[in-house]
């Protein structure tokens, strides 16, 4: 596992690029017809949204120090 800290610039950008990237994702697998490249994508989407939500969990977290 990785600890990884970043300030509140870094997280908001770290967030808003994850953000693009899920919105590019939906649009992508919507217009995919290839079943096999369409599960590829949502394997990614899955991912993405993990660490999406790892982010969030880890700014409600109270800092120790």
């Amino acid at each position: 596992m990785i600890h990884l800290e970043l300030d509140e610039e870094e997280t908001a950008l770290l967030q808003q690029t994850l953000e693009d990237c899920l919105s590019d994702l939906r649009a992508e697998i919507s217009d995919t017809h290839s079943l096999d490249y369409k599960e590829m994508l949502k394997s990614k989407k899955v991912l993405l949204l993990k660490i999406q939500a790892a982010l969030n969990e880890s700014r409600l977290e109270p800092v120790h120090g």
